[in-house]
Protein backbone atom coordinates (compact mmCIF):
# COMPACT_ATOMS: atom_id res chain seq x y z
CA UNK A 1 0.00 0.00 0.00
CA UNK A 2 2.86 2.37 0.80
CA UNK A 3 4.35 1.84 -2.64
CA UNK A 4 1.00 2.56 -4.25
CA UNK A 5 0.55 5.74 -2.22
CA UNK A 6 4.05 6.93 -3.11
CA UNK A 7 3.44 6.27 -6.79
CA UNK A 8 0.21 8.20 -6.62
CA UNK A 9 1.91 11.12 -4.91
CA UNK A 10 4.65 11.19 -7.51
CA UNK A 11 2.07 11.10 -10.31
CA UNK A 12 0.17 13.97 -8.69
CA UNK A 13 3.36 15.98 -8.31
CA UNK A 14 4.29 15.40 -11.95
CA UNK A 15 0.84 16.49 -13.06
CA UNK A 16 0.99 19.62 -10.97
CA UNK A 17 4.60 20.26 -12.04
CA UNK A 18 3.89 19.91 -15.76
CA UNK A 19 0.59 21.76 -15.80
CA UNK A 20 1.46 24.64 -13.48
CA UNK A 21 0.87 28.15 -14.89
CA UNK A 22 4.00 29.38 -13.16
CA UNK A 23 7.51 28.31 -14.05
CA UNK A 24 8.91 25.43 -12.03
CA UNK A 25 12.36 23.84 -12.12
CA UNK A 26 14.31 21.24 -10.21
CA UNK A 27 18.08 21.29 -9.76
CA UNK A 28 20.49 19.25 -7.72
CA UNK A 29 22.52 20.82 -4.97
CA UNK A 30 25.41 21.42 -7.37
CA UNK A 31 23.19 23.61 -9.54
CA UNK A 32 22.60 21.21 -12.49
CA UNK A 33 19.05 21.57 -13.81
CA UNK A 34 17.27 18.21 -13.58
CA UNK A 35 13.86 19.17 -14.89
CA UNK A 36 11.66 22.12 -15.85
CA UNK A 37 8.04 22.56 -16.82
CA UNK A 38 6.76 24.11 -20.02
CA UNK A 39 5.85 27.39 -18.34
CA UNK A 40 9.48 27.87 -17.27
CA UNK A 41 10.76 26.88 -20.71
CA UNK A 42 8.43 29.42 -22.33
CA UNK A 43 9.47 32.07 -19.84
CA UNK A 44 13.17 31.60 -20.60
CA UNK A 45 12.80 30.90 -24.33
CA UNK A 46 14.34 27.42 -24.21
CA UNK A 47 12.94 23.95 -24.74
CA UNK A 48 12.71 21.69 -21.72
CA UNK A 49 15.44 19.45 -23.12
CA UNK A 50 17.73 22.47 -23.57
CA UNK A 51 17.18 23.52 -19.99
CA UNK A 52 18.17 20.06 -18.77
CA UNK A 53 21.60 20.60 -20.28
CA UNK A 54 22.17 23.87 -18.38
CA UNK A 55 23.00 24.85 -14.81
CA UNK A 56 21.49 27.59 -12.69
CA UNK A 57 24.75 29.54 -13.07
CA UNK A 58 23.98 29.87 -16.77
CA UNK A 59 21.26 32.30 -15.69
CA UNK A 60 23.50 34.73 -13.85
CA UNK A 61 22.72 38.31 -14.84
CA UNK A 62 24.78 41.53 -14.59
CA UNK A 63 22.01 43.11 -12.47
CA UNK A 64 22.19 40.36 -9.82
CA UNK A 65 22.75 41.75 -6.34
CA UNK A 66 25.88 40.45 -4.59
CA UNK A 67 23.94 38.36 -2.06
CA UNK A 68 21.60 36.66 -4.54
CA UNK A 69 23.74 33.60 -5.20
CA UNK A 70 24.96 33.39 -1.63
CA UNK A 71 21.35 33.08 -0.47
CA UNK A 72 20.53 30.22 -2.83
CA UNK A 73 23.84 28.48 -2.01
CA UNK A 74 22.86 28.54 1.66
CA UNK A 75 19.63 26.69 0.77
CA UNK A 76 21.56 24.12 -1.28
CA UNK A 77 23.86 23.44 1.72
CA UNK A 78 20.85 22.91 3.94
CA UNK A 79 21.52 26.03 6.03
CA UNK A 80 18.16 27.51 5.03
CA UNK A 81 14.87 25.90 4.06
CA UNK A 82 14.08 28.34 1.28
CA UNK A 83 15.12 31.62 -0.33
CA UNK A 84 13.10 34.20 -2.24
CA UNK A 85 14.38 36.84 -4.62
CA UNK A 86 13.21 38.98 -7.50
CA UNK A 87 15.86 38.31 -10.10
CA UNK A 88 16.54 39.13 -13.75
CA UNK A 89 17.06 36.11 -16.05
CA UNK A 90 18.73 36.23 -19.46
CA UNK A 91 16.51 34.63 -22.11
CA UNK A 92 17.84 32.58 -25.00
CA UNK A 93 17.15 35.48 -27.42
CA UNK A 94 19.26 37.91 -25.36
CA UNK A 95 16.39 39.76 -23.74
CA UNK A 96 15.75 39.83 -20.02
CA UNK A 97 12.81 38.52 -18.04
CA UNK A 98 12.27 39.43 -14.39
CA UNK A 99 10.90 36.73 -12.10
CA UNK A 100 9.89 36.43 -8.47
CA UNK A 101 11.63 33.13 -7.58
CA UNK A 102 11.27 31.01 -4.47
CA UNK A 103 13.63 28.02 -4.05
CA UNK A 104 12.86 25.33 -1.46
CA UNK A 105 15.09 22.47 -0.30
CA UNK A 106 14.15 18.80 -0.70
CA UNK A 107 15.89 16.32 1.62
CA UNK A 108 16.39 12.55 1.35
CA UNK A 109 15.23 10.02 3.94
CA UNK A 110 18.25 10.75 6.10
CA UNK A 111 17.63 14.51 6.00
CA UNK A 112 20.52 15.30 3.67
CA UNK A 113 20.01 18.05 0.98
CA UNK A 114 18.82 16.33 -2.18
CA UNK A 115 17.48 18.92 -4.62
CA UNK A 116 15.99 22.37 -4.95
CA UNK A 117 12.53 23.09 -6.33
CA UNK A 118 12.20 26.62 -7.68
CA UNK A 119 8.92 28.37 -8.48
CA UNK A 120 9.20 31.43 -10.73
CA UNK A 121 6.53 34.01 -11.53
CA UNK A 122 7.09 36.45 -14.39
CA UNK A 123 6.94 40.01 -13.00
CA UNK A 124 8.40 41.78 -16.03
CA UNK A 125 5.24 43.76 -16.85
CA UNK A 126 4.80 44.80 -13.23
CA UNK A 127 8.42 45.89 -13.11
CA UNK A 128 8.10 47.86 -16.37
CA UNK A 129 4.98 49.57 -15.05
CA UNK A 130 6.84 50.47 -11.88
CA UNK A 131 9.70 51.83 -13.95
CA UNK A 132 7.32 53.95 -16.03
CA UNK A 133 5.63 55.29 -12.91
CA UNK A 134 9.02 56.07 -11.37
CA UNK A 135 10.10 57.77 -14.58
CA UNK A 136 6.99 59.94 -14.48
CA UNK A 137 7.42 60.64 -10.78
CA UNK A 138 11.01 61.87 -11.05
CA UNK A 139 10.99 63.53 -14.47
CA UNK A 140 9.43 66.74 -15.68
CA UNK A 141 6.39 66.20 -17.93
CA UNK A 142 7.17 69.17 -20.17
CA UNK A 143 10.93 68.90 -20.77
CA UNK A 144 11.68 65.30 -19.83
CA UNK A 145 14.47 66.46 -17.56
CA UNK A 146 14.85 65.12 -14.02
CA UNK A 147 12.57 67.03 -11.69
CA UNK A 148 13.04 68.46 -8.21
CA UNK A 149 12.45 65.07 -6.55
CA UNK A 150 15.17 63.30 -8.53
CA UNK A 151 17.54 66.23 -8.13
CA UNK A 152 17.09 66.09 -4.35
CA UNK A 153 17.54 62.31 -4.35
CA UNK A 154 20.84 62.66 -6.23
CA UNK A 155 21.93 65.41 -3.87
CA UNK A 156 21.07 63.16 -0.92
CA UNK A 157 23.18 60.36 -2.44
CA UNK A 158 26.16 62.72 -2.65
CA UNK A 159 25.81 63.75 0.98
CA UNK A 160 25.26 60.15 2.09
CA UNK A 161 28.71 59.29 0.68
CA UNK A 162 30.91 62.29 1.52
CA UNK A 163 34.20 60.47 1.11
CA UNK A 164 37.56 62.04 1.81
CA UNK A 165 37.63 65.58 0.47
CA UNK A 166 34.56 65.15 -1.74
CA UNK A 167 33.15 68.44 -3.02
CA UNK A 168 29.83 69.33 -4.58
CA UNK A 169 28.77 72.13 -6.88
CA UNK A 170 25.35 73.46 -7.86
CA UNK A 171 24.39 75.93 -10.58
CA UNK A 172 20.92 77.32 -9.91
CA UNK A 173 19.64 79.23 -12.92
CA UNK A 174 16.56 81.24 -13.76
CA UNK A 175 15.65 82.62 -17.17
CA UNK A 176 15.69 86.42 -17.45
CA UNK A 177 12.40 88.02 -18.49
CA UNK A 178 10.63 84.74 -19.25
CA UNK A 179 7.32 86.02 -17.84
CA UNK A 180 7.15 88.52 -20.70
CA UNK A 181 7.03 85.63 -23.20
CA UNK A 182 4.05 84.06 -21.45
CA UNK A 183 2.31 87.41 -21.09
CA UNK A 184 2.76 88.51 -24.71
CA UNK A 185 2.83 85.29 -26.75
CA UNK A 186 0.96 82.89 -24.51
CA UNK A 187 1.83 79.92 -22.35
CA UNK A 188 1.98 77.48 -25.28
CA UNK A 189 4.85 79.44 -26.82
CA UNK A 190 6.39 79.78 -23.38
CA UNK A 191 6.26 76.01 -22.85
CA UNK A 192 7.91 75.33 -26.19
CA UNK A 193 10.61 77.87 -25.38
CA UNK A 194 11.23 76.11 -22.05
CA UNK A 195 11.55 72.80 -23.87
CA UNK A 196 14.04 74.28 -26.33
CA UNK A 197 16.04 75.83 -23.50
CA UNK A 198 16.06 72.53 -21.62
CA UNK A 199 17.38 70.73 -24.72
CA UNK A 200 20.23 73.23 -25.11
CA UNK A 201 21.23 73.05 -21.47
CA UNK A 202 21.06 69.25 -21.55
CA UNK A 203 23.23 69.05 -24.68
CA UNK A 204 25.70 71.48 -23.16
CA UNK A 205 26.01 69.80 -19.77
CA UNK A 206 25.27 66.10 -20.29
CA UNK A 207 28.53 65.60 -22.20
CA UNK A 208 30.29 66.67 -19.01
CA UNK A 209 28.47 63.99 -17.03
CA UNK A 210 26.47 66.38 -14.83
CA UNK A 211 22.80 66.13 -13.90
CA UNK A 212 20.46 68.80 -15.30
CA UNK A 213 17.05 69.19 -13.65
CA UNK A 214 14.05 71.45 -14.01
CA UNK A 215 12.82 72.56 -10.61
CA UNK A 216 9.68 74.21 -11.95
CA UNK A 217 8.66 77.29 -13.90
CA UNK A 218 11.74 78.67 -15.62
CA UNK A 219 14.18 77.42 -12.97
CA UNK A 220 16.83 74.79 -13.71
CA UNK A 221 19.73 73.30 -11.78
CA UNK A 222 22.98 71.61 -12.68
CA UNK A 223 24.49 69.22 -10.14
CA UNK A 224 28.26 68.73 -10.22
CA UNK A 225 28.36 65.72 -7.91
CA UNK A 226 32.15 65.47 -7.70
CA UNK A 227 33.41 68.98 -8.15
CA UNK A 228 37.08 69.63 -8.74
CA UNK A 229 36.66 73.16 -7.40
CA UNK A 230 34.92 76.45 -8.01
CA UNK A 231 36.63 76.90 -11.36
CA UNK A 232 34.97 73.77 -12.75
CA UNK A 233 31.50 74.85 -11.64
CA UNK A 234 31.89 78.40 -12.95
CA UNK A 235 33.04 76.90 -16.25
CA UNK A 236 29.78 74.94 -16.39
CA UNK A 237 27.83 78.15 -15.76
CA UNK A 238 29.72 79.98 -18.49
CA UNK A 239 29.00 77.13 -20.92
CA UNK A 240 25.29 77.32 -20.15
CA UNK A 241 25.19 81.09 -20.67
CA UNK A 242 27.05 80.68 -23.98
CA UNK A 243 24.63 77.94 -25.08
CA UNK A 244 21.70 80.33 -24.59
CA UNK A 245 23.25 83.16 -26.62
CA UNK A 246 21.79 82.11 -29.97
CA UNK A 247 18.09 83.00 -30.45
CA UNK A 248 15.38 80.32 -30.45
CA UNK A 249 12.92 79.75 -33.28
CA UNK A 250 9.55 78.97 -31.70
CA UNK A 251 6.29 78.92 -33.71
CA UNK A 252 7.59 81.47 -36.18
CA UNK A 253 8.93 83.73 -33.43
CA UNK A 254 12.62 84.45 -32.98
CA UNK A 255 13.05 84.61 -29.23
CA UNK A 256 16.13 85.57 -27.27
CA UNK A 257 16.60 84.66 -23.65
CA UNK A 258 19.37 84.65 -21.11
CA UNK A 259 19.81 83.30 -17.62
CA UNK A 260 21.03 84.42 -14.22
CA UNK A 261 22.97 81.73 -12.35
CA UNK A 262 23.77 81.32 -8.70
CA UNK A 263 26.76 79.07 -7.94
CA UNK A 264 27.59 77.20 -4.76
CA UNK A 265 30.71 75.03 -4.51
CA UNK A 266 31.99 73.60 -1.24
CA UNK A 267 33.15 70.43 0.56
CA UNK A 268 30.36 67.96 1.27
CA UNK A 269 31.54 67.54 4.84
CA UNK A 270 30.34 70.32 7.10
CA UNK A 271 27.27 71.32 5.12
CA UNK A 272 23.92 69.84 4.07
CA UNK A 273 21.58 69.65 1.10
CA UNK A 274 19.37 72.34 2.65
CA UNK A 275 22.34 74.67 3.26
CA UNK A 276 23.58 74.29 -0.32
CA UNK A 277 20.16 74.95 -1.84
CA UNK A 278 19.53 77.95 0.40
CA UNK A 279 22.91 79.40 -0.55
CA UNK A 280 22.24 78.74 -4.25
CA UNK A 281 18.90 80.54 -4.05
CA UNK A 282 20.54 83.51 -2.35
CA UNK A 283 23.30 83.66 -4.94
CA UNK A 284 20.78 83.50 -7.79
CA UNK A 285 19.13 86.61 -6.36
CA UNK A 286 22.55 88.31 -6.38
CA UNK A 287 22.99 87.50 -10.06
CA UNK A 288 19.52 88.92 -10.77
CA UNK A 289 20.16 92.10 -8.81
CA UNK A 290 23.64 92.56 -10.32
CA UNK A 291 22.27 92.96 -13.83
CA UNK A 292 21.15 89.48 -14.97
CA UNK A 293 22.76 87.49 -17.82
CA UNK A 294 25.58 86.62 -15.43
CA UNK A 295 26.67 84.21 -12.72
CA UNK A 296 27.65 84.85 -9.14
CA UNK A 297 29.47 82.61 -6.67
CA UNK A 298 28.23 82.38 -3.10
CA UNK A 299 30.20 84.76 -0.89
CA UNK A 300 29.87 84.14 2.88
CA UNK A 301 30.86 87.74 3.69
CA UNK A 302 28.22 89.18 1.38
CA UNK A 303 25.69 86.75 2.80
CA UNK A 304 26.52 87.86 6.34
CA UNK A 305 26.09 91.49 5.32
CA UNK A 306 22.68 90.75 3.85
CA UNK A 307 21.64 88.82 6.94
CA UNK A 308 22.67 91.86 8.95
CA UNK A 309 20.60 94.09 6.67
CA UNK A 310 17.58 91.83 7.12
CA UNK A 311 18.06 91.94 10.88
CA UNK A 312 18.31 95.73 10.82
CA UNK A 313 15.15 96.02 8.72
CA UNK A 314 13.27 93.71 11.09
CA UNK A 315 14.40 95.46 14.27
CA UNK A 316 14.24 99.09 13.10
CA UNK A 317 10.56 99.78 13.96
CA UNK A 318 11.05 98.60 17.55
CA UNK A 319 14.37 100.49 17.74
CA UNK A 320 12.55 103.73 16.95
CA UNK A 321 10.06 103.04 19.72
CA UNK A 322 12.80 102.10 22.21
CA UNK A 323 14.86 105.22 21.50
CA UNK A 324 17.94 103.42 20.19
CA UNK A 325 18.73 106.21 17.71
CA UNK A 326 20.85 109.23 18.65
CA UNK A 327 22.20 112.25 16.79
CA UNK A 328 25.77 113.40 16.44
CA UNK A 329 26.57 116.81 15.01
CA UNK A 330 29.42 117.90 12.74
CA UNK A 331 30.43 121.60 12.52
CA UNK A 332 30.00 123.56 9.29
CA UNK A 333 32.66 126.28 9.38
CA UNK A 334 33.03 129.51 7.43
CA UNK A 335 36.31 129.40 5.51
CA UNK A 336 36.84 133.16 5.57
CA UNK A 337 37.05 133.47 9.37
CA UNK A 338 36.71 129.94 10.83
CA UNK A 339 33.31 130.79 12.32
CA UNK A 340 30.94 127.93 13.18
CA UNK A 341 28.00 128.62 10.91
CA UNK A 342 26.00 125.48 11.53
CA UNK A 343 26.06 121.78 12.25
CA UNK A 344 24.91 118.77 10.30
CA UNK A 345 22.76 116.27 12.22
CA UNK A 346 23.92 112.69 11.63
CA UNK A 347 21.90 109.75 12.92
CA UNK A 348 23.53 106.88 14.83
CA UNK A 349 21.93 103.61 15.89
CA UNK A 350 22.94 102.10 19.22
CA UNK A 351 22.07 98.58 18.17
CA UNK A 352 22.02 96.02 21.01
CA UNK A 353 23.65 93.37 18.79
CA UNK A 354 25.89 95.28 16.35
CA UNK A 355 26.93 98.23 18.49
CA UNK A 356 26.99 101.87 17.35
CA UNK A 357 26.09 102.01 13.66
CA UNK A 358 26.79 105.00 11.37
CA UNK A 359 24.09 106.10 8.90
CA UNK A 360 25.76 104.27 6.03
CA UNK A 361 24.81 100.97 7.70
CA UNK A 362 21.08 101.59 7.99
CA UNK A 363 19.82 104.59 5.99
CA UNK A 364 19.49 102.63 2.74
CA UNK A 365 17.68 99.87 4.67
CA UNK A 366 15.27 102.46 6.00
CA UNK A 367 14.70 103.80 2.48
CA UNK A 368 14.02 100.33 1.06
CA UNK A 369 11.51 99.47 3.80
CA UNK A 370 9.77 102.85 3.91
CA UNK A 371 10.91 103.41 7.49
CA UNK A 372 12.91 106.41 6.31
CA UNK A 373 9.80 108.58 6.77
CA UNK A 374 9.28 107.96 10.52
CA UNK A 375 13.05 107.88 11.08
CA UNK A 376 13.45 111.16 9.18
CA UNK A 377 10.69 112.77 11.21
CA UNK A 378 12.42 111.73 14.42
CA UNK A 379 15.75 113.15 13.19
CA UNK A 380 14.05 116.42 12.23
CA UNK A 381 12.30 116.68 15.60
CA UNK A 382 15.40 115.85 17.63
CA UNK A 383 17.71 118.14 15.60
CA UNK A 384 15.31 121.08 15.86
CA UNK A 385 14.86 120.49 19.58
CA UNK A 386 18.63 120.55 20.09
CA UNK A 387 19.10 123.59 17.86
CA UNK A 388 16.42 125.45 19.82
CA UNK A 389 18.42 124.74 22.99
CA UNK A 390 21.52 126.32 21.45
CA UNK A 391 19.34 129.17 20.22
CA UNK A 392 18.08 129.81 23.77
CA UNK A 393 21.61 129.60 25.19
CA UNK A 394 22.77 132.12 22.59
CA UNK A 395 20.05 134.65 23.39
CA UNK A 396 18.22 133.98 20.14
CA UNK A 397 21.24 133.20 17.99
CA UNK A 398 22.87 129.87 17.35
CA UNK A 399 24.23 127.62 14.64
CA UNK A 400 21.75 126.48 12.02
CA UNK A 401 21.13 122.74 11.97
CA UNK A 402 21.25 120.86 8.68
CA UNK A 403 19.03 117.78 8.32
CA UNK A 404 19.11 115.31 5.43
CA UNK A 405 15.87 114.44 3.62
CA UNK A 406 15.33 111.25 1.60
CA UNK A 407 13.35 111.00 -1.64
CA UNK A 408 10.34 109.46 0.12
CA UNK A 409 10.25 112.32 2.59
CA UNK A 410 10.30 114.89 -0.18
CA UNK A 411 7.48 113.09 -1.98
CA UNK A 412 5.40 112.87 1.18
CA UNK A 413 2.48 115.26 0.73
CA UNK A 414 2.49 116.03 4.45
CA UNK A 415 6.12 117.13 4.59
CA UNK A 416 5.40 120.86 4.81
CA UNK A 417 3.00 120.30 7.70
CA UNK A 418 5.53 118.12 9.51
CA UNK A 419 8.19 120.85 9.30
CA UNK A 420 5.76 123.56 10.39
CA UNK A 421 4.59 121.58 13.41
CA UNK A 422 8.15 120.67 14.35
CA UNK A 423 9.27 124.30 14.31
CA UNK A 424 6.21 125.28 16.37
CA UNK A 425 6.80 122.55 18.97
CA UNK A 426 10.52 123.21 19.36
CA UNK A 427 10.39 127.01 19.06
CA UNK A 428 13.28 126.99 16.56
CA UNK A 429 13.52 129.93 14.23
CA UNK A 430 13.07 128.71 10.62
CA UNK A 431 16.24 130.53 9.57
CA UNK A 432 18.23 128.11 11.76
CA UNK A 433 17.02 125.02 9.85
CA UNK A 434 18.62 123.75 6.65
CA UNK A 435 17.23 120.77 4.74
CA UNK A 436 19.67 118.79 2.58
CA UNK A 437 18.59 116.75 -0.45
CA UNK A 438 20.76 114.78 -2.86
CA UNK A 439 20.66 115.54 -6.57
CA UNK A 440 18.61 112.38 -7.20
CA UNK A 441 16.09 113.55 -4.61
CA UNK A 442 15.79 116.89 -6.37
CA UNK A 443 15.20 115.16 -9.70
CA UNK A 444 12.16 113.51 -8.08
CA UNK A 445 10.58 116.82 -7.04
CA UNK A 446 8.45 117.53 -10.10
CA UNK A 447 4.83 118.51 -9.43
CA UNK A 448 3.62 118.59 -5.84
CA UNK A 449 7.04 117.89 -4.25
CA UNK A 450 8.44 120.98 -5.99
CA UNK A 451 5.55 123.03 -4.61
CA UNK A 452 6.39 121.68 -1.16
CA UNK A 453 10.00 122.81 -1.49
CA UNK A 454 8.89 126.30 -2.48
CA UNK A 455 6.53 126.35 0.49
CA UNK A 456 9.35 125.31 2.83
CA UNK A 457 11.66 127.95 1.38
CA UNK A 458 9.02 130.63 1.82
CA UNK A 459 8.94 129.75 5.53
CA UNK A 460 12.48 131.10 5.78
CA UNK A 461 14.49 127.90 6.12
CA UNK A 462 17.47 126.99 3.93
CA UNK A 463 17.62 124.21 1.30
CA UNK A 464 20.89 122.66 0.14
CA UNK A 465 21.84 120.13 -2.53
CA UNK A 466 24.04 117.48 -0.92
CA UNK A 467 26.91 115.65 -2.69
CA UNK A 468 26.61 118.03 -5.62
CA UNK A 469 28.51 116.94 -8.72
CA UNK A 470 28.16 113.17 -8.23
CA UNK A 471 24.67 112.74 -9.66
CA UNK A 472 22.71 113.90 -12.66
CA UNK A 473 22.38 117.66 -12.63
CA UNK A 474 19.90 119.36 -14.91
CA UNK A 475 21.31 122.86 -14.66
CA UNK A 476 18.26 124.44 -16.32
CA UNK A 477 16.06 122.74 -13.73
CA UNK A 478 18.43 123.93 -11.01
CA UNK A 479 17.57 127.54 -11.83
CA UNK A 480 13.92 126.94 -10.84
CA UNK A 481 14.63 125.18 -7.56
CA UNK A 482 14.38 127.02 -4.22
CA UNK A 483 17.98 126.19 -3.34
CA UNK A 484 20.29 128.22 -1.12
CA UNK A 485 23.49 126.14 -1.02
CA UNK A 486 25.47 123.55 -2.93
CA UNK A 487 27.50 121.03 -0.94
CA UNK A 488 30.44 119.81 -3.00
CA UNK A 489 31.04 116.05 -2.78
CA UNK A 490 34.04 114.81 -0.82
CA UNK A 491 35.72 112.89 -3.69
CA UNK A 492 36.37 116.21 -5.48
CA UNK A 493 37.95 117.67 -2.36
CA UNK A 494 40.29 114.68 -2.06
CA UNK A 495 41.88 115.78 -5.33
CA UNK A 496 43.03 119.11 -3.92
CA UNK A 497 45.96 117.42 -2.19
CA UNK A 498 47.95 114.24 -2.67
CA UNK A 499 51.42 112.72 -2.55
CA UNK A 500 52.14 114.18 -6.00
CA UNK A 501 50.31 117.45 -5.51
CA UNK A 502 46.73 118.40 -6.40
CA UNK A 503 44.80 116.68 -9.18
CA UNK A 504 44.42 119.44 -11.81
CA UNK A 505 41.18 118.02 -13.22
CA UNK A 506 39.49 117.76 -9.83
CA UNK A 507 40.72 121.19 -8.83
CA UNK A 508 39.20 122.66 -11.98
CA UNK A 509 35.92 120.88 -11.24
CA UNK A 510 35.85 122.29 -7.69
CA UNK A 511 36.60 125.81 -8.96
CA UNK A 512 33.89 125.49 -11.62
CA UNK A 513 31.29 124.25 -9.12
CA UNK A 514 32.08 127.12 -6.74
CA UNK A 515 31.72 129.65 -9.56
CA UNK A 516 28.46 127.95 -10.61
CA UNK A 517 27.07 128.25 -7.08
CA UNK A 518 28.03 131.90 -6.83
CA UNK A 519 26.69 132.62 -10.32
CA UNK A 520 23.30 131.25 -9.20
CA UNK A 521 23.39 133.29 -6.00
CA UNK A 522 24.07 130.23 -3.84
CA UNK A 523 26.71 129.44 -1.23
CA UNK A 524 29.19 126.62 -1.71
CA UNK A 525 30.10 124.22 1.11
CA UNK A 526 32.88 121.66 0.73
CA UNK A 527 32.42 118.25 2.36
CA UNK A 528 35.13 115.89 3.55
CA UNK A 529 37.84 118.48 4.27
CA UNK A 530 40.55 116.63 6.17
CA UNK A 531 43.71 118.74 5.91
CA UNK A 532 44.79 122.33 6.36
CA UNK A 533 46.09 122.30 2.78
CA UNK A 534 42.63 121.45 1.47
CA UNK A 535 41.05 124.16 3.60
CA UNK A 536 43.58 126.73 2.37
CA UNK A 537 43.06 125.83 -1.28
CA UNK A 538 39.27 126.02 -0.88
CA UNK A 539 39.66 129.43 0.74
CA UNK A 540 41.74 130.55 -2.25
CA UNK A 541 38.96 129.29 -4.55
CA UNK A 542 36.48 131.42 -2.55
CA UNK A 543 34.51 128.48 -1.21
CA UNK A 544 32.15 129.77 1.49
CA UNK A 545 32.09 126.98 4.06
CA UNK A 546 33.42 123.52 4.79
CA UNK A 547 33.00 120.52 7.01
CA UNK A 548 35.17 117.50 7.69
CA UNK A 549 37.55 116.02 10.21
CA UNK A 550 39.90 119.00 9.88
CA UNK A 551 37.23 121.16 11.52
CA UNK A 552 35.76 118.54 13.81
CA UNK A 553 34.44 115.01 13.76
CA UNK A 554 30.77 114.29 14.40
CA UNK A 555 30.11 114.29 18.12
CA UNK A 556 27.38 114.57 20.75
CA UNK A 557 25.55 117.86 21.41
CA UNK A 558 27.59 118.71 24.50
CA UNK A 559 30.79 118.89 22.43
CA UNK A 560 29.19 121.45 20.13
CA UNK A 561 27.88 123.34 23.16
CA UNK A 562 31.38 123.40 24.66
CA UNK A 563 32.85 124.85 21.47
CA UNK A 564 30.11 127.48 21.36
CA UNK A 565 30.72 128.44 24.99
CA UNK A 566 34.47 128.59 24.44
CA UNK A 567 34.16 130.76 21.37
CA UNK A 568 30.71 132.14 20.50
CA UNK A 569 29.38 132.47 16.99
CA UNK A 570 31.20 135.12 15.03
CA UNK A 571 34.56 134.48 16.68
CA UNK A 572 37.52 132.50 15.47
CA UNK A 573 36.66 128.80 15.85
CA UNK A 574 39.54 126.56 16.88
CA UNK A 575 40.74 124.08 14.31
CA UNK A 576 40.59 120.40 15.31
CA UNK A 577 43.40 118.38 13.80
CA UNK A 578 42.38 115.34 11.80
Amino acid sequence: MAAVAQAGAEALFQALFAGAAVGMGISDVSGRILDANQALADMLGYSISELRRLTVRDFAHPEDSPDTWASFAAVARGEKSYARREKPFPRKDGTTVYADMTSSLLRDGDGRPLALVSIMQDVTERRMLHARLWQQAVHDDLTGLPNRRLFLERMAEVFANPGAGRRVGVCYLDLDGFKAVNDTLGHDVGDRLLTAVADRIQQCVSRLGHLVARLGGDEFTVLVADSAGTEEVTSVAQSVLAALDAPFQVDGHQLSTSASIGIVERPVTGTSVADVLKAADTTLLWAKSDGKRCWRVFDPDRHDREITRSTLAATMPAALRRGEFILDYQPLVGLADGMILGVEALARWRHPQFGLLPPGRFIDVAEETGLIVPLGQWVLEEACRQASTWQAEGDGSGPYVSVNLAVRQVQDSGMVGVVERTLDRTGLDASLLQLELTESAFMATAGEPLKSLHALSSMGLRIAIDDFGTGYSNLAYLCDLPVHALKLAGPFIDGLTGPHGPDPAKERIVATLIRLAHGLGLTATAEGVETAEQAARLRDLRCDAAQGWHFGRPGPPDEIAQRLRTLPLGGQAPVVAS
